[in-house]
């Protein structure tokens, strides 16, 4: 039998994952990506013969290690596993599995809880960029359970605050990589922004739909789905992202007015599937788009006033909140607060065997 390499399983918001101490994991990231698909049980579509859910969203890794910056706590890598696909890729961040790193950190002696919460400075080696991350250590011990709730999760554990402080142009240069506020591609108005994930914004009534469609009626549209790609392999040049053929990115999201009393309504492919909420930082992403006047966004978002703003990202379990505060300038955007609440829970720890 080959060699067992210790592994968490751990869910992150809305997202399952297997996390590693980068110390366990071969250097070489050829042997590291061969050995992950072996223990994620990649490449078929029911991940029969590993640890994967058969879903891109529970199909994840996260990597950590001590950091030697002066600005982090950790250093966090994430992977994304392709399940049908023999290909692992960093191409982006996932705020969702961020949501585990802090507990991981501090039951691996990573860094040191402090009694009550403990505040973590996570670089994010994906995109060169530091979060903050709060996690609930009562006692000066690590804690999943409280009352905190977060659509598509059943239940409720304990709340994890994260802020995104760096998140512009974290992959592709700058917030808005092509430098307009709205671009046009195959005759659809889109923003292309990236604050933290790198995402296209578009009305979902230009793409044929009404935006409040199930994700299984999405999947089962390949026309729309077809219109989807050949827009995201243009654009991938546009954004600085290069050949996105096989790449996890840019996310593709069609926008709607919202019809639950948040702010904008979204479905999202991640980025050939209908994401069944949306990432994290996707949600970051597509909030600061509601907040660029020009945008499709814009114009179908309903702003909530004063300084500081929860946007509402409604998606089709539910809704992810962001507290965004921004500010114009020179006719450009600064965003000085990015924020939002998570939760966590630890499900298997011990070994995991990856096959001959």
């Amino acid at each position: 039998m080959a060699d067992a390499i210790p592994c968490t399983w751990m869910r992150g918001g809305t997202s399952k994952g297997a996390y590693f101490l980068k110390s366990d994991l071969p250097t070489d990231e050829s042997a590291r990506d061969a050995l992950l698909l072996s223990i994620m049980g990649s490449p078929d579509p029911r991940q029969i013969d590993g640890i994967g859910g058969a879903d891109p969203l529970c199909s994840k890794v996260a990597v950590v290690s001590s950091s030697s910056r002066s600005d982090a706590d950790i250093d966090y890598l994430f992977l994304q596993v392709y399940v049908d696909q023999p290909i692992v890729t960093d191409a982006q961040n996932c705020g969702n599995i961020l949501a585990g790193v802090g507990q991981f950190a501090l039951e691996n002696r990573l860094c040191e809880p402090q009694s009550g919460e403990t505040k973590i400075s996570v670089y994010m080696v994906n995109s060169d960029q530091v979060a903050e991350v709060t996690v609930q250590t009562p006692n000066g011990s690590v804690t999943y359970d409280g009352d905190a709730h977060i659509d598509g999760v059943p239940g409720s554990s304990a709340a994890v605050l994260q802020n995104f402080p760096q998140a512009a142009g974290s992959s592709c240069g700058a917030l808005l990589p092509t430098g307009n506020a709205v671009d046009v591609v195959d005759g659809v108005a889109l923003t292309c922004i990236d604050n933290g994930m790198p995402v296209v914004v578009m009305r979902a009534s230009d793409l044929g739909i009404v935006g409040y469609e199930s994700r299984e009626e999405l999947d089962a549209n390949t026309t729309l789905k077809k219109q989807l790609e050949s827009i995201r392999l243009q654009v991938g040049p546009m954004m600085n992202l290069g050949d996105v053929s096989e790449k996890s990115v840019p996310k593709m999201t069609l926008v709607a007015p919202p019809r639950n009393g948040g702010a904008i309504t979204t479905r999202t492919f991640i980025p050939h599937r209908c994401h069944a909420s949306i990432g994290v930082l996707g949600a970051v992403s597509v909030a600061t788009a509601c907040m660029l006047p020009e945008s499709p966004a814009a114009e179908l978002a309903e702003i909530p006033p004063g300084t500081e703003k929860l946007i509402s990202v409604e998606h089709p379990i539910g809704e992810t909140g962001v507290v965004m505060q921004v500010a114009f300038s020179d006719g450009g955007i600064k965003v000085h607060k990015a924020a939002l609440l998570r939760t966590a829970r630890k499900l298997f720890s011990g070994l995991a065997f990856p096959s001959q």
